[in-house]
């Protein structure tokens, strides 16, 4: 009961977001939207890189070598190639055939495949570099439907749009509250963002990055629902043991006379 009465206390406004946007602030904030937007290439990151040109055998040696492999226990061949991909060290590095290593760390995807391409270019005519990160995805915790990691497709990822794959927050999710951690060469961060404000594009968290949590704060009508289904259960395992006793105490007796 009284959870049902709590939950009635939870406002339009409260359960709104971003309830104070318009055109204007929209506008004002489209010319920073570019610098925070792409994702940033980490140590520990895992990377495909692929060379192309148009005379694809000169750029072979420049290319991992596709796998080709048998399932464990199983005489099966996967007929499928595997891209190999490159893991970037604790320099920041990723060591390519041929051109050794290239210090891709903090540089964003497209940004890399420039500077890739810019070393080709001494040694293969009209060469093309593919970079994709293939291990980039972010935790939702908390108050949500689905949560679970969210996986990052593409060059960037909102908090918006990773609430929404968690299949967004439930009831009980406090949008004012929201928990964004991020390790930052190699220190940890956080901060607080409210889901209602517009002001939330400001958050330079609005825009997420590979191993970020966010994490859903329950609101007072959760914890109070929680401790009072404790209680309740508590209350009817006493009152149930309590029954049990007296039933035994006033049980009567049946004596039987024999004649």
């Amino acid at each position: 009961m009284v959870a049902v009465v709590a939950a009635g206390c939870v406002t339009q406004k409260r359960m709104t977001y971003m309830r104070d946007a318009d055109a204007a602030k929209a506008e004002a904030l489209n010319a920073e939207f570019a610098s925070k937007s792409h994702t940033v290439i980490r140590n520990g990151d895992a990377l495909t890189i692929f060379v192309s040109a148009l005379d694809m055998e000169a750029v072979t040696p420049y290319n991992l070598p596709t796998v080709i492999y048998a399932a464990p226990g199983s005489r099966a061949v996967q007929t499928t190639p595997m891209l190999q991909y490159y893991i970037v060290d604790e320099k920041g590095d990723v060591t390519m055939p041929v051109l050794g290593a290239i210090h891709v760390a903090g540089l964003t995807r497209v940004e890399a495949q420039e500077a890739i391409r810019a070393l080709l270019e001494t040694q293969v005519v009209n060469p093309s570099v593919q970079v994709n990160l293939i291990n980039a995805k972010v935790s939702v915790l908390g108050e949500v439907n689905r949560p679970g990691y969210v996986g990052m497709s593409g060059d960037r990822l909102t908090i918006l749009e990773a609430l929404a794959a968690a299949g967004d927050l439930t009831p009980y999710g406090k949008r004012d509250d929201v928990l964004v951690t991020r390790e930052v060469d190699g220190k940890l961060e956080m901060t607080r963002v409210d889901l209602r404000s517009a002001d939330l594009y400001n958050s330079p968290f609005f825009y997420l990055q590979q191993n970020d949590v966010v994490y859903v704060s329950p609101n007072k009508v959760r914890v109070i629902s929680s401790t009072n289904a404790g209680l309740w259960v508590s209350i009817v395992g006493t009152l149930a043991s309590t029954a049990a006793v007296v039933v035994t105490v006033v049980k009567p007796t049946t004596t039987v006379i024999t004649k």
